[in-house]
């Protein structure tokens, strides 16, 4: 059967001033009605039940995540007594799905990704577990196929096509990191090179045999806490054991390093909700090249995003190419290109005592 994994464990530094530490950016309302968190569970909540999705995110999120999906089993929260990027937290429900389902098969998904059309992925994702269930040892990710050269996302090189496959899919020759401006424009009229989604399907038990051959530390954490899958024992077990593992991604732990890695063109619209950017992309802008939720009143000026709240107006004269969120107790103005700044501000915020606007 079919699992859903919804990683929620960032903490969206770069939406600071609306992202702080009790409220990350999974929680925010940036599109519509739902938040991103709750919009990654809608998006398959109609042919994934709730019984089979799993959340994992910081135990210090929890109870806010249940609070925005009530009917989630509480069972089914996985909570992180720290961050540890995400191999540790994919072996971890891997650990639960393949307790409960042998032959489960995972969706692994980030929950701050806007994928706006849920019939497009579900016939996506149809197809990955069809990949996966021909060949059980297949690793599978999305690639977006680029629309310009992006330099905040990793690529994936496309390689040889899966034997007998017509429909898109192709071994992986390579994952290539973030790339400047001119290795993305390379990238993008070559034409096979994907943006990295960071969307899996693969079996459970598959991931965990690559944890064990690949990372053996942190698989032998998962066998200590094997044992306490199911029992009121999980939460003390994994705080006691979780710490330990190592903090690594599960590109580099695993996908760089495996065989049978394969890449399925997405065929559906697809975002990495990672900054304020993405509002300027995803939302339409005035006459001036504004993107703009709020109130807002501006003379000569252009390119901007603005967020503010419904009984605060942010008035502007001059102002290009800027950021301006306000919030009833900060507000930030940064240069819109300046992304790694915000993340920068955050830290100095730290160390100079300002933890309450954290």
């Amino acid at each position: 059967m079919l699992h859903a994994v919804v990683m929620a464990g960032g903490s969206g530094t770069r939406f600071w001033p609306q992202s702080r530490t009790g409220r990350p950016k999974q929680f925010l309302r940036l599109f519509g009605d739902e938040t991103l968190l709750q919009a990654t569970l809608s998006r398959v909540g109609g042919w994934i039940p709730v019984e089979r999705s799993w959340i994992v995110t910081n135990k210090s999120h929890a109870a806010e995540t249940l609070r925005q999906l009530p009917a989630l089993p509480a069972s089914n929260i996985l909570r992180e007594p720290c961050g540890r990027n995400t191999a540790p937290c994919i072996g971890l429900a891997a650990l639960q799905v393949a307790a409960r389902d042998p032959d489960g098969i995972m969706l692994v998904m980030p929950a701050d990704h806007f994928v706006p059309d849920a019939a497009a992925f579900r016939h996506a994702v149809e197809r990955a577990v069809a990949i996966v269930t021909e060949d059980p040892a297949s690793l599978l990710l999305f690639g977006v196929r680029p629309t310009y050269p992006c330099v905040s996302f990793g690529y994936i090189e496309r390689g040889e096509p899966l034997p007998g496959d017509s429909s898109g899919a192709w071994r992986v020759a390579s994952f290539r990191e973030k790339p400047d401006r001119v290795r993305a424009e390379e990238f993008l009229v070559a034409g096979h090179f994907y943006w990295n989604s960071g969307i899996f399907v693969w079996n459970a038990a598959t991931i965990l045999q690559a944890i064990e051959r690949f990372e053996p530390s942190i698989s032998k954490s998962l066998d200590r806490l094997k044992p306490a899958v199911g029992t009121a024992g999980w939460d003390a077990a994994l705080a006691a054991e979780f710490p330990a593992m190592k903090s690594i991604s599960i590109d580099y732990a695993i996908l760089e390093r495996a065989d049978h890695v394969c890449v399925l063109e997405a065929p559906f619209e697809w975002d990495d909700v990672g900054s304020w950017q993405a509002l300027a992309r995803r939302q339409e802008a005035d006459a001036a090249g504004n993107t703009v939720d709020g109130p807002f009143c501006g003379i000569a000026s252009s390119g901007c995003i603005i967020s503010t709240t419904a009984d605060h107006l942010v008035a502007t004269i001059g102002l290009s190419d800027c950021v301006v969120v306000h919030t009833p107790d900060a507000t930030l103005v940064a240069r819109k290109d300046d992304e790694e700044g915000i993340r920068k501000l955050v830290q100095l915020l730290r160390e100079r005592g300002y933890e309450r606007f954290l």
